[in-house]
């Protein structure tokens, strides 16, 4: 069995946006976004590093949802 990560500090909620991209991007089922949902918060984890570690998304998908977030992140480019 994997090793929990256990952090000190509460992670925020995941942001709808990432939720709604889990589903219909990724085809994550509900059950499998509950589980890892509740078990975000049993490990205070990242959800995309425990839907990983416990074998909801691929490698790939992690690396697409790393992509995803970074560009949601970014600030928008200035129109000239």
């Amino acid at each position: 069995m994997a090793a929990m990560v256990i952090t000190s500090s509460p992670q925020p909620p995941p942001a709808e946006a990432l939720l709604r991209y889990l589903r219909q991007d990724l085809g994550l089922s509900d059950n499998a976004l509950e589980l890892g949902l509740k078990q975000c918060q049993l490990e205070q984890a990242p959800l995309p590093a425990v839907l990983w570690r416990f074998g909801l998304i691929s490698v790939e998908q992690l690396d697409q949802l790393w992509s995803w977030q970074a560009l949601q992140e970014a600030p928008p480019e200035p129109i000239q």
